[in-house]
């Protein structure tokens, strides 16, 4: 009777365990408006999302400042729970991203792979290591909405 207890526990907790082994990367990977994942040579479409931005929670509240010393300005929704995620699939050498608003200007952190990288409107550089890059899209003012588009271009 002991051993059918421990068999079943035993079972049921391997089931237990390799559930939440494959959620892990899934929840690794959620976002407020999807992931892209990205090789080298990927199409414009592919670089290319929409989103919108506009809650109260200081980007420096995630990161006060980048690799670089830039300080992460702005204001996004989500302290936990990026924007967008990016899965690079291979190193890139160069990379930009970008975000478009005709109304204002937009401010970004990117958290992955190398550290955090902060800018105004776009973050360009070398150096992009391959791995899950998450981003928070921010507005200058708290609580201002504005609707984006994000573009990643090689």
């Amino acid at each position: 009777m002991f051993t059918q207890r421990m068999t079943g526990l035993t079972h049921g907790g391997f089931l237990a365990l390799s559930i939440l082994a494959l959620a892990a990367p899934v929840l690794a990977q959620s976002s407020n408006f999807g992931t892209m994942t990205l090789a080298p040579g990927f199409s414009a479409s592919a670089g290319t999302a929409s989103g919108y931005t506009g809650g109260s929670v200081s980007l420096a509240s995630i990161a006060n400042q980048d690799r670089d010393g830039n300080l992460c300005l702005g204001y996004g929704g989500d302290r936990e729970m990026p924007d967008h995620v990016i899965v690079l699939q291979q190193d890139f050498s160069q990379l930009t991203v970008e975000f478009k608003d005709k109304r204002q200007p937009l401010t970004l952190l990117i958290q992955g792979p190398g550290g955090v990288r902060c800018g105004e409107g776009r973050v360009t550089g070398p150096g992009w290591s391959s791995g899950t890059y998450r981003l928070w899209v921010g507005t200058p003012d708290p609580g201002r909405r504005s609707n984006y588009t994000l573009f990643v271009r090689q």
